[in-house]
């Protein structure tokens, strides 16, 4: 068509009605998103004079994404959960907070309600011969260095196929296997024993990957663990470290590698010693740094639909 009408009193004057802008009752701040929203969408939509055969591909893209539950996966893929780390981390640099450990995505694949245990948790309730056992260890302090007692640290990854349990398809997983909550003792210490994770990638079909393909990107993340660290006295702390050694490491779809995130991973002999019923190991110290709260507030904390069980 290639008109141009955007900018015209009809078009500016429908987008108003739309959000209701000069209406009474509503929320306003809603009214004033939407507009933005709606604004863009139109503006884009002249700009490269999108046809309506295109516009409603976009719509069946939409209902697609809606019905396989990828809304957050896609969120990750096109940037969005990086880019709300990097306003924070902006914010972070205005206040003058500065150290502690770097923050990253949260992902989609959270589960509420991991069973609590005491300073050390055992994850891997399923085997899997293809994961070899891993030891995760560390301590929670803040920003002076001293240690953080009660701080509870969750933890959750995949297994070796780059399957989490409670989304497993295959059904193989039990509840809450690889996934704990470890409450930390005096000396802010937790240790994890757990199966190695794997690299893995969106469902092929799914439509984070079918937009993926559109722009020539794969869907593909390297081996991680998840962490939350939440306390009464610190900012609560999302955040994931990536296994040392995965060729996918600088090149995560999710945007979630950060400098500091990579810890060294050690092989070690003695695993019984330990707990595990294998002799040789993997070991991951992570040491986590929390940072205050802002004006006696937590800034980090995310409100969002996540699963629980």
């Amino acid at each position: 068509m290639g008109v141009k009408i955007f900018n015209g009193k009809d078009v500016q004057d429908f987008l108003r009605i739309i959000a209701n802008l000069d209406g009474a009752g509503g929320n306003e701040r809603a009214k004033q998103v939407v507009h933005r929203i709606v604004s863009d969408l139109f503006k884009t939509i002249e700009d490269f004079d999108l046809t309506p055969d295109e516009v409603w591909l976009g719509i069946n893209y939409l209902n697609k994404l809606g019905s396989e539950g990828e809304a957050a996966l896609l969120a990750a893929g096109i940037g969005l959960e990086h880019y709300i780390d990097m306003r924070l981390d902006a914010e972070d640099a205005e206040l003058g907070i500065t150290g502690g450990t770097p923050r990253t995505i949260e992902g989609p694949l959270y589960v509420a309600g991991a069973p609590e245990q005491k300073s050390k948790a055992r994850l891997d309730k399923n085997p899997d011969p293809d994961a070899g056992p891993l030891r995760i260890h560390g301590r929670v302090t803040g920003p002076d260095g001293a240690p953080v007692a009660d701080a509870l640290v969750e933890v959750w990854h995949s297994d070796s196929k780059g399957f989490y349990s409670h989304f497993d398809p295959t059904g193989r997983q039990s509840e809450f296997n690889l996934r704990g909550a470890i409450r930390t003792g005096a000396d802010g210490r937790y240790e994890v024993l757990t199966r190695m994770p794997a690299s893995y990638g969106c469902p092929p079909s799914g439509a984070t990957q079918t937009l993926l393909n559109q722009l020539n990107r794969h869907g593909n993340r390297p081996a991680h663990v998840h962490f939350f660290v939440t306390t009464d006295s610190f900012r609560k702390l999302t955040t994931q470290f990536n296994i040392e050694g995965d060729p996918l490491i600088w090149d995560d779809f999710a945007f979630a590698t950060r400098e500091g995130l990579i810890p060294h991973v050690v092989e070690r002999t003695g695993g019984q010693a330990v707990g595990f019923e294998e002799d040789g190991y993997r070991d991951i110290e992570f040491n986590i740094e929390l940072t205050p709260k802002v004006a006696g507030k937590d800034n980090q904390i995310v409100e969002r639909a996540r699963a629980a069980a």
